[in-house]
């Protein structure tokens, strides 16, 4: 599928906005990039747009996290662990979906939606540690936790992000601000190793995903200093992303039931 100029365009918006909401939530703001891709790009087939995405999101997430190093706010340790353990689940979950046809992953996709906003509705924990470390105690919690959510993530292209930051916490106790730092680097490797696997199937288009990159450099400018000054008083828009999000999974599933 070759893309207009104005596709283009739009598609360096929409990595604009992912990018800028993954500044803010960490992995919860990739689950957008697909039904971006899809609806507001014009994107035909819902594997090509999974791919894309999750190629697009992974150079995203690369941009917002060195911004987040710089602040010294990811724990590269227990954040490696996770997206090493992570890469193989995702590798296997990329495998599974492309086996399946695009209506029925559009379904699951606009399932997943729907978990992330709910998940999202849900209080979160505000306090960080600061000293969050690898240890014994972790390490069995991360293995499990990074497997189950690299699955997720690569079933539904990188939208299956959001369970990074809870994964990341169940397991290490590291806090909210923290996780959702940290997830960034889960979101690059999971990202990447997706994209992989659908490059060899020959779903991916370079233009599409370079368009995506250069917007999620200017999404991510935004997006990081957004991020310093919510805080802890994120929850208003945490819960106004997690309405976004329930619509657009009732709008996936629709199109997806409706066949378009």
């Amino acid at each position: 599928m070759s893309l207009t100029l104005l596709q283009l365009a739009l598609a360096a918006l929409s990595g604009a906005a992912v990018a800028l909401l993954l500044s803010v939530f960490g992995g919860g703001g990739s689950v957008l990039a697909v039904p971006l891709l899809l609806y507001v790009v014009g994107v035909r087939d819902p594997h090509a747009a999974v791919g894309a995405s999750a190629a697009g999101v992974a150079l995203n997430a690369l941009t917002a996290l060195a911004g987040h190093a710089r602040a010294g706010r990811v724990r590269w340790g227990p954040a490696t662990a996770f997206a090493l353990f992570g890469v193989v689940g995702a590798w296997g979950g990329a495998t599974l979906a492309q086996r399946i046809d695009g209506r029925s992953l559009l379904l699951a996709f606009a399932a997943a939606m729907a978990a992330v906003g709910l998940a999202m509705l849900r209080p979160q924990t505000a306090a960080d540690a600061g000293d969050i470390r690898l240890n014994r105690r972790s390490a069995p919690r991360l293995v499990a936790a990074g497997l189950g959510v690299g699955a997720a993530s690569g079933f539904f292209g990188i939208g299956g992000g959001f369970l990074i930051v809870p994964g990341l916490m169940t397991a290490t106790g590291m806090g909210l601000a923290l996780a959702q730092a940290s997830s960034l680097v889960s979101v690059f490797a999971f990202g990447t190793t997706t994209a992989v696997t659908y490059a060899a199937s020959g779903w991916l288009q370079p233009d599409l995903i370079l368009a995506m990159a250069a917007g999620g450099v200017v999404g991510a400018a935004a997006g990081l200093p957004l991020a310093a000054r919510l805080g802890r008083n994120a929850t208003l828009g945490r819960r106004l992303f997690a309405g976004l999000i329930v619509l657009t999974a009732i709008y996936v599933a629709l199109r997806a039931l409706a066949g378009g």
